[in-house]
């Protein structure tokens, strides 16, 4: 089956947790976006929606005559579908968590740079992009980090969930190569303290599929209108 994703054409964003997952299961897909004329077919698509298929935004997949919008939703039928999540239901229930856990980091993540307003430009909200950057840093960022680390210690495979690869593995190394490119001198130093979480990222950059994705041109490169956006003066 050739997948279609549509997602906005000039980040990373949400869609990039997705295409991690198709590049990783060697899946055709349409990044339709991307292609001339495709924004126009995303909105169009949206606007014919069928009640039950109807996405509140981007990033949403076709695969055949399904529709399936959110991110991690779009995940867990791909898990399911490929083999990126475990076998069992309970097993494809963790992993769904922990996707919904990352979407939760996600969000904070964005509102270190527009914590009063999506519609709002960032240079409208610096002063208090400032404070909640100091707060996240500080506080949030170890949190999540911390407990995804607890998770992968508790584990032992080396794998978020079971013995083996899951969509939520691939997820967390978006998030801290987002982090990086972020907050590249709060990563240098506190990364260290998450070393589980740090040596699962480089075993991901490792893998033939992912490696070749990164370094190909369908790799978006991270900018200042995604989600993980670098402003020198919020790192620290």
């Amino acid at each position: 089956m050739k997948y279609e994703l549509y997602y906005w054409p000039e980040i990373q964003g949400r869609g990039e947790f997705i295409r991690l997952a198709l590049e990783e299961a060697g899946a055709d897909y349409i990044d339709v976006a991307r292609r001339p004329g495709g924004e126009d077919k995303m909105f169009a698509a949206m606007r014919s929606a069928r009640l039950q298929e109807l996405p509140f935004a981007p990033p949403f997949l076709k695969a055949g005559k399904l529709t399936i919008a959110q991110t991690a939703n779009i995940l867990l039928f791909l898990g399911r579908r490929h083999k990126l999540v475990p076998a069992t239901e309970a097993g494809m229930f963790w992993v769904h968590q922990l996707e919904l856990t990352i979407a939760d980091f996600l969000v904070e993540i964005h509102d270190t740079h527009h914590p009063v307003g999506s519609g709002l430009y960032y240079e409208d909200q610096k002063k208090e992009a400032k404070r909640r950057t100091g707060d996240f840093l500080k506080n949030r960022a170890p949190k999540f980090l911390g407990y995804f680390d607890d998770v992968l210690a508790r584990n032992k495979s080396g794998y978020l969930a079971g013995a083996r690869l899951s969509t939520a593995d691939l997820s967390l190394f978006q998030i801290v190569e987002g982090l990086r490119y972020a907050f590249p001198k709060t990563m240098r130093r506190i990364e260290r303290k998450y070393a589980r979480v740090v040596q699962l990222h480089d075993r991901i950059a490792e893998r033939p599929r992912i490696a070749a994705y990164l370094s190909s041109e369908q790799r978006i490169p991270f900018n200042e209108m995604g989600i993980f956006r670098h402003y020198p003066e919020l790192d620290r």
